[in-house]
């Protein structure tokens, strides 16, 4: 009786996560995507001024342009390409349910943020409410995978092994396993996708799981690459299980 209430609350919890990321991500993107719609915009008529003036530009009026570039840059609006670019957001839900990921987990990378006071204000609230409810999430599915240790620790002892092997030997299993899982096969995967290489792949896996999240290297944010949908959100559950997997060290 116990158990079946200890795996209702675990599923409860699992779903009351993931409802608040969806619903995080959504209203981030109704807050922010008209605002980067009409950022983008203006760097795109910024481009085309420049192009037809730049012969005559001043030193001044050239300085000025740097300067309106790079911020459109670290606002994430990239005025590269044609106009087709200009239409793609990087607030629609797969870019949103990967800022909510990276918000609650406090990884935040920085590259992408709220830039409207609305946008902002909540974010404070829902990173108020979703790091403690990220940390018991954590907690939680690290204890389930705590109770897959025990069960292994058991088997073993019952075919005669001592105690001290046994939590040597469970330690090495969910440490090799833990590694080949999150942060070998992912790189093999990033470097497909973003054609980084292998060593940048496990050093973007390693940054990020560690939650210190430099944000030099991000996924999804090379414009002259073609990502499929929901390519974030997926890289979003490979982070908060990688989490998972590190805290169930912790416990180990």
């Amino acid at each position: 009786k116990a158990m079946c209430s200890g795996k209702l609350q675990t599923a409860l919890l699992v779903a009351g996560y993931f409802v608040y990321l969806l619903v995080g991500a959504a209203v981030f993107q109704a807050l922010e995507r008209t605002a980067e719609k009409q950022e983008k915009m203006a760097a795109a008529q910024m481009k085309e001024a420049f192009l037809q003036n730049f012969t005559q530009l001043t030193v001044a009026e050239m300085e000025q342009f740097i300067e309106n570039l790079i911020e459109a840059i670290q606002n994430g609006v990239y005025p590269v390409g044609n106009e087709s670019q200009f239409e793609e957001s990087n607030w629609d839900f797969s870019n949103s349910f990967f800022f909510a990921g990276t918000v609650v987990s406090t990884i935040g990378y920085g590259t992408l943020h709220p830039k409207t006071a609305g946008g902002q204000i909540f974010c404070v609230f829902f990173a108020l409410f979703g790091i403690p409810l990220n940390i018991v999430f954590l907690h939680r599915v690290g204890k389930m995978l705590s109770l897959l240790c025990k069960k292994l620790g058991k088997f073993l002892h019952e075919k005669g092994m001592r105690k001290k092997k046994i939590k040597f030997l469970t330690l090495l299993f969910f440490l090799a396993t833990g590694i080949l899982v999150f942060l070998c096969l992912p790189s093999v995967f990033f470097q497909i996708t973003e054609g980084w290489s292998y060593s940048e792949g496990i050093y973007f896996a390693f940054i990020t799981l560690s939650t210190i999240g430099f944000g030099d290297y991000v996924v999804g944010k090379q414009s002259d690459r073609k990502y499929f949908s929901y390519y974030r959100v997926l890289v979003a559950i490979w982070i908060l299980f990688g989490l998972a997997w590190i805290a169930l060290l912790f416990n180990l």
